[in-house]
């Protein structure tokens, strides 16, 4: 089976790493990949977003199926595109069609379709420019702090919480005035949730789903989660807290509802439901949902999946996912992500890495903003660089493999977080505890 992987991150790198391992894999092309990818498949300079160029290319590489990594081209309508070609149509295509991707592309779209099918998350309202002052009377309503979320995709951007009642109000006014573009010309207010995060990660075909391992990423540039917001600083899986009674109320409360209303609206959806959770007294809320898999969660979940991914999405496909079991590496696995100065300010790019060969085995690389330049050399061309994952016993021993070989990848302005899993650790041991 030959195979085109959409994206450039380390997402990409680890769903390739994953898939090269399948004896079903023929051929894997990378769109546009990075350095890391290259080591699995053949990166192609291919715009998502031109889908004639897109589907030109699956006629001329005789491509079986797609797989959609970042959430863009799925808001954009690629799955569409290809299904609608009639040189394509056939393809299998790993990623919701545009309808099934406003999960993500709309905030307003997704808290209605969890009311509407009584899945728990947060009270909200959605307001304009034309009502604003019915947002404002709203957050008079709430006990702070305050969320505000864009409605649309703002590259990870586009959530504010605020303390200062007054200060919410003014940044309403200035999200909807065009603060994060056309994405903030509709804003979600939410009542805020008071607990911890994980990640749950569903792969579907519209009828039957498989739950893959969860994992707790780190958004946060500093240590003690302080700072701005990053695209995602690191990872752990499994989670402590997510044992066998919570997840069943993941899945009774959340998962097979989600599953049961995208039939119910009649949306067709095969690929990967991402949900962002938040354990409130131990019980699950949803508090968004991504239409794809998580970054730097994936890089965590793929080395703990021991099934082969690509006969999982030749049964998402062929809708059959239902007779599917998923085999998970009882493992911890952590991952620490490297970042460029700066980040995730302004950073300096085409910075030269070194130290690769001096990376033990007992931890994998997946490269995010990376590229080979024309001398060879591999240099940054990102925020977000490379990812070290690790897998051990326990989660001191995965954190210890990957900061060990986090320090062996040398590139100037260089950073990482130092405290990536201690709270889970703390967890761990308070439960054990008791």
């Amino acid at each position: 089976m030959n195979i085109l992987l959409i994206g450039s991150g380390g997402r990409e790198n680890a769903i390739a790493w994953k898939l090269s391992q399948s004896k079903s894999l023929d051929k894997l092309f990378v769109a546009p990949g990075n350095a890391g990818s290259s080591r699995f498949g053949v990166n192609t300079p291919l715009d998502p977003n031109d889908h004639p160029a897109v589907c030109d290319f699956i006629v001329s590489n005789k491509v079986d199926m797609v797989v959609v990594g970042p959430e863009e081209p799925l808001v954009r309508g690629l799955a569409d595109a290809i299904l609608a070609d009639k040189r394509t149509a056939a393809v299998a295509v790993i990623g919701p069609q545009a309808h099934g991707a406003q999960l993500e592309g709309s905030k307003d779209f997704a808290k209605a379709f969890m009311v509407r099918h009584d899945i728990p998350t947060a009270r909200y309202r959605s307001f304009t420019s034309a009502n604003v002052a019915e947002g404002e009377a709203f957050l008079d309503e709430l006990r702070p702090p305050y969320v505000l979320k864009a409605d649309g995709l703002a590259a990870g951007k586009g959530v504010l919480i605020i303390d200062d009642l007054a200060e919410a109000k003014k940044e309403l006014r200035a999200m909807l005035d065009g603060m994060f573009g056309s994405a903030s010309a509709t804003v979600v207010i939410e009542e805020y949730l008071s607990g911890v995060e994980l990640s749950v990660f569903v792969l579907t075909d519209g009828k039957g789903y498989v739950i893959l391992p969860e994992a707790k990423d780190y958004k946060r540039i500093r240590d003690n989660d302080e700072g701005p917001n990053t695209g995602g600083m690191g990872a752990v899986s499994p989670v402590p807290f997510a044992d066998a009674e919570f997840m069943r109320k993941v899945e009774d409360r959340v998962v097979r509802p989600t599953v049961e209303g995208l039939q119910k609206d009649g949306i067709p959806y095969k690929g990967f439901i991402f949900l962002g959770l938040m354990n409130c007294g131990g019980e699950p809320y949803v508090i968004e949902y991504n239409v794809r898999m998580g970054d730097p969660e994936t890089e965590v979940v793929m080395p703990r999946l021991q099934s082969d991914l690509v006969d999982l999405f030749v049964a998402t496909a062929e809708g059959r996912l239902s007779d599917e079991t998923v085999k998970v590496d009882p493992r911890v696995c952590t991952t620490v992500m490297l970042v460029s100065g700066g980040y995730p300010g302004s950073y300096a790019k085409g910075v030269a890495m070194s130290g690769f060969d001096a990376v033990d085995s007992d931890s994998i690389l997946f490269h995010a903003g990376t590229k080979s330049d024309a001398d060879g050399r591999i240099v940054t061309s990102g925020g977000r660089v490379i990812a070290v994952s690790s897998l051990a016993d326990d989660i001191e021993g995965a954190l210890s493999r990957s900061y060990r070989n986090a320090e062996k990848i040398k590139f100037d302005g260089r950073f990482f977080r130092h405290d990536i899993g201690q709270d889970m650790i703390r967890i761990r041991d308070q439960r054990a505890a008791k």
